[in-house]
């Protein structure tokens, strides 16, 4: 099949550094793409050649519109379009356009940020898994404050594990709510952020916005709200099976996590490990991934968990090579051999 697409502008951007972008589109999705006069040519599988149409058009459309792509951030975003068909080139570049979230404005600072947001517009369940300060928990509260304002729904409810770091809560003192919120407390940190904190405190006392530890959701359907189970690398299977059976009619859930960072007592498996493999299958469920390069805090962070990265794996290298050794057999004494084979004394 053969299709040709007009390009009337930003020809060089389009070609990138060395032709890098094309020969990116015609290796991911399998198609041949040549330049003619005021058009590029494509040639290849019928569903491949109007798959790059598509991104092509896209681009097109953008670049008319005003919007012009630093070094390096064009083939950035076609690596994520090729690999993801739902994704699209102009809904990629559109989710990093700032956002207004109540009082603050936001803008995504990363590919994988962008990818997030996009996600959890158009899925109902997204799962963000990546180390600190990739903004994982921040933009998901985000999104729920927008989604409260704009009236998309009705409520939202944050919840976490409430036991962390091998602390429990009854040797803390207080009451339950006063034991609990110091867990609940970066969700407050957020809200707090995204709003005035008169109308925080409004909510709360209206039950418009719930913060509560993951046990209160047991026995719960959550309708018409936006639900964010933070640091669920922390819940049991049991625990994130009943929150993700939580969710109700018109209700979007996202649930965060670093699993890298568990405090579940050794030998419990994380809810949040379980249902990686679960739920990896089901199209519906979207998986965001971050790493080191999203992470939005102080320089040494990055420095810090590539740090660990690198120990982590040097450290299952050695244990694997030393599984893979065969074990020592050392060599009889005299005593022992002609005590095993008494006739070779005579």
């Amino acid at each position: 099949m053969k299709l040709s697409v007009r390009i009337t502008r930003g020809i060089e951007s389009l070609f990138g550094t060395r032709d890098e972008n094309i020969r990116l589109l015609e290796d991911k999705l399998g198609v041949t793409i040549r330049l003619r006069e005021d058009s590029l040519e494509i040639d290849g599988e019928g569903s491949a050649v109007e798959r790059t149409e598509s991104i092509l058009a896209d681009y097109e459309a953008l670049v008319a519109s005003g919007h012009t792509f630093a070094n390096g951030d064009l083939n950035s975003y076609l690596r994520v379009v090729t690999g993801d068909p739902t994704m699209t080139l102009r809904g990629l570049v559109e989710s990093g356009r700032a956002r207004s979230f109540g009082k603050k404005l936001v803008t995504p600072k990363t590919i994988n940020q962008r990818i997030y947001l996009d996600a959890i517009e158009r899925h109902d369940l997204v799962f963000g898994i990546g180390p600190a300060g990739t903004g994982k928990t921040y933009l998901a509260v985000a999104m729920a404050v927008s989604a409260l304002i704009g009236k998309k729904v009705s409520r939202i409810i944050l919840t976490r594990p409430a036991v962390e770091a091998g602390e429990r809560l009854g040797f803390l003192p207080g009451t339950l709510q006063e034991k609990i919120d110091p867990y609940l407390r970066p969700l407050y940190d957020a809200l707090f952020e995204m709003l005035e904190g008169e109308k925080v405190e409004k909510l709360l006392e209206r039950n418009v916005i719930e913060v509560a530890p993951i046990a209160f959701m047991r026995g719960r359907t959550l309708n018409d709200s936006f639900i964010i189970l933070d640091e669920a690398q922390n819940s049991t299977v049991e625990q994130m099976k009943m929150v993700l059976t939580r969710q109700g009619f018109n209700s979007k859930m996202v649930v965060t996590g670093d699993i890298t960072q568990t405090d579940l007592p050794a030998g419990r498996r994380s809810g949040l490990l379980d249902a990686m493999d679960v739920l990896r299958g089901i199209d519906e469920i979207r998986f965001v991934h971050f790493d080191e390069r999203d992470v939005v805090r102080h320089s040494l962070v990055q420095r810090i968990i590539k740090a660990y990265e690198r120990y982590q794996e040097q450290a299952n290298t050695q244990m694997s090579l030393r599984w893979s050794e065969p074990a020592a057999v050392e060599p009889a004494s005299p005593a022992t051999a002609a005590a095993a084979n008494p006739g070779s004394a005579e």
